[in-house]
């Protein structure tokens, strides 16, 4: 039998929405189970939002936003707000950690400190917009025009399931900074830690309305909150086909969309590389997180002369990761989200079974009979055309494949429908700029694995997403440029109509 997990304190009979600073059920009194992904079973109920429960939602923030102080706050006092929400958010790291583990499945050891970089985004955005400028031109003797950045109201914003207390953060952050009012949908799976947010916004003083949450599954409140017509943009992170979906119904009312989306990044190691760096930054890519991360580079692309020593010191070291209960210090994997997703990876791994190398893993471990677990898995020798070398697994799997000459890597990295982030490895500086630039990704780590800096765009393209959030692309995103002209002198219009 599977050891039960460690249960945090306090956990709640039910997980509500909250709406105009009040913990509400859903109107239909309707809920569904909440799992955690050691045992599969059920620890709480949440109320399940409906169409009606959304625009409950959208209403209040709407509310908020035309009849609120927060749009018309000064920057520097919004940012006093967001300054305190981080604050509040730092001294939960502790309680957060073990929140996230439980529901997740993600390792302690790497659920700790989740809190410290979502603190890091409220206080980003707090200096961000308090250093804002805003444009003028001068045209002398004539005209005046000048630029102002104005909310543009309720953001709807849907966030996922790996990561969530964070990834929300990444959200809530610019678009409360930008001082938008939101109504959050956070993923089905992982409602806990959203559930803080609360308590967290109320004690910082943010006026009831400005943050609003619903639960509840994708096709009732996230579609809800797509389609209503008095939420002018969505943000969405999650999968490709869910991006696409959520396209098409908001063109009915012409949103503003910012979608990143799904992800089957390159790793590119030339022979000259550092080999170990290259080998431990590569493992860490994939196989942190539960491999459950849409920058994980799951597709290792390797130079031939070295693709035999590095696909085994590859595989003996993934055999070597620690799979165990989420809450052990000692686990680097533990246990993935939910047994739906646990199926469709074990998918892959036979669907790899049938035309690949197996290396390592593939199977359960002995060790845990029970709950979402499943061995660091590495195949070699993966074809271009298999579906583990085209299609997001979001999990502990890679492919590896080799290449003879620049171009064919560059090929190789570019051949998948995905565009969101690659890695190169090389002492040849020139080499590494020239294959960074022809990746068809958002995002290009040279010599590194994924290390963002808060200032730069963070998005893919093709099926990866479009367009960029991070540092003022949020804040522009969250915005509309307002401008205004200002005559300085006599303006000569032509008379029409007027008589000779």
């Amino acid at each position: 039998m599977t050891q039960a997990p460690h249960t945090p304190a306090n956990l709640p009979e039910r997980i509500k929405h909250f709406i105009e600073g009040q913990e509400v059920d859903s109107l239909s009194g309707a809920t569904f189970e909440v799992l955690e992904p050691v045992t599969n079973k059920p620890y709480t109920t949440a109320a399940a939002g409906r169409a009606e429960d959304i625009d409950r939602a959208v209403r209040a923030a709407r509310k908020a936003f035309t009849e609120g102080p927060w749009p018309h706050l000064k920057a520097r006092e919004r940012a006093r707000v967001l300054n305190r929400i981080a604050d509040a958010v730092e001294a939960e790291n502790e309680s957060l950690a073990e929140l996230e583990t439980f529901d997740t499945g993600l390792p302690i050891k790497q659920a700790k400190g989740q809190a410290h970089r979502a603190a890091e985004n409220f206080r980003f955005f707090a200096d961000m917009i308090v250093a804002m400028n805003e444009d003028a031109y001068r045209v002398p003797g004539s005209q005046l025009n000048y630029v102002v950045r104005k909310p543009i109201g309720v953001a709807g914003l849907i966030t996922p399931w790996n990561t969530p207390f964070m990834l929300e953060s990444w959200k809530l952050a610019p678009a409360l900074a930008s001082g938008c009012t939101v109504v959050l949908k956070p993923a089905e799976f992982t409602p806990l830690s959203a559930s803080l947010w609360a308590r967290i916004f109320t004690e910082a003083g943010l006026p009831d309305g400005v943050f609003n949450l619903v639960n509840g599954i994708g096709e009732e409140a996230g579609e809800a909150l797509v389609a209503h017509p008095d939420v002018p943009l969505i943000s969405f992170t999650g999968e490709t086909a869910t991006g696409k979906t959520i396209m098409r119904n908001a063109a009915e009312n012409l949103k503003g969309l910012s979608m990143e989306l799904g992800g089957k990044s390159p790793v590119v190691v030339f022979a000259d590389a550092d080999l170990d760096a290259a080998l431990d930054s590569a493992l860490f890519g994939v196989f942190s997180l539960n491999g459950e991360r849409c920058t994980a580079g799951s597709r290792i692309l390797v130079e031939r002369s070295v693709y035999e020593e590095f696909a085994w010191r590859y595989a003996e070291r993934a055999e070597n990761v620690v799979v165990g209960p989420p809450d052990d210090p000692a686990t680097e994997i533990g246990a993935l989200v939910h047994p739906e997703h646990y199926q469709r990876v074990r998918d892959y791994v036979e669907a790899g079974k049938q035309d690949a190398r197996l290396l390592a893993g593939g199977g359960r471990p002995e060790h845990l009979p029970e709950g979402n677990y499943l061995e660091p898995t590495v195949f070699a020798d993966v074809k271009p055309e298999s579906r583990i070398f085209q299609e997001e697994i979001f999990g502990p799997v890679v492919a590896l494949t080799p290449f003879d000459t620049e171009e064919e890597a560059i090929e190789l990295a570019n051949d998948v429908r995905y565009g969101l982030a690659g890695y190169v490895w090389t002492n040849d500086l020139k080499r590494g700029h020239r294959v960074g630039a022809a990746i068809e990704a958002g995002m290009v780590w040279l010599n590194s694995h994924n290390i963002r800096d808060l200032r730069t765009p963070f998005g893919g393209i093709k099926h990866s997403g479009i367009g960029h959030e991070g540092g003022h692309r949020s804040v522009d995103f969250y915005t509309n440029e307002h401008i205004i002209h200002v005559a300085l002198d006599e303006v000569h219009t032509p008379r029409f109509g007027a008589s000779s």
